[in-house]
């Protein structure tokens, strides 16, 4: 069985990706970053999702001799020309502050009328290979901004964005219908071909 390491500590993460592979038939054995605690983190200098998954996915490729895989994703908001993209887990300054990110952009955005309060989740997963093979995939989840958060599930900015057709925000959402819309599963999925391809 061909091992894949998943660039994240993040148990929710490998759990999703494990259960993706899983149902579209693959045997490969997921393991996450957590086993290899020596390796530290990648900075994310990259200007776009693409290339920081890459170099996430690389960086681990390099250092396990493993398969790797990477993702990158934020919120971009139409009316603030794509931001706060790649800055999204740090917008307010501090990394991975949810709550103080969410405040920030709903106090940038607190005079915006509904109709330009268009936005989307993006994310782009990346396969790279101890050899320097690479592929990377995106995945979309289109909507509309709240004013107030919404909902207790999810994390980051699910609680103000209202998918398209949903009446719900994704904090509302259950994880399965969630995994089914979300930038995340749409990019995690277009990589199991990839996947198939590249590594039987």
């Amino acid at each position: 069985m061909t091992r894949l390491i998943l660039a994240t500590r993040n148990a929710g993460k490998i759990t999703e990706l494990r259960s993706i592979l899983a149902t579209a038939g693959l045997p490969h054995d997921l393991i996450g970053a957590e086993s290899y605690p020596d390796i530290p983190d990648v900075k994310e200098t990259g200007i776009t999702f693409a290339e920081n998954a890459l170099l996430k996915a690389h960086a681990l490729a390099q250092a396990t001799g493993l398969p790797a895989v990477a993702d990158d994703s934020g919120l971009c908001v139409d009316v603030l020309n794509g931001a706060p993209g790649i800055f999204s887990a740090r917008w307010s300054g501090t990394h991975g502050d949810d709550q103080a990110n969410l405040n920030l952009l709903l106090a940038q955005l607190s005079d915006i009328a509904d109709e330009h309060r268009a936005a989307h989740f993006a994310c782009a997963a990346a396969l790279a290979l101890p050899d320097g093979t690479e592929r990377v995939v995106e995945g979309r989840l289109k909507g509309v901004l709240r004013h107030t958060p919404t909902g207790t599930n999810g994390f980051g900015y699910d609680p103000i964005l209202q998918p398209e057709g949903d009446t719900r925000t994704c904090a509302e959402l259950t994880a399965e219908e969630k995994n089914a819309i979300s930038h995340r599963g749409k990019a995690f999925r277009a990589l199991v071909p990839v996947v198939r391809e590249l590594l039987g």
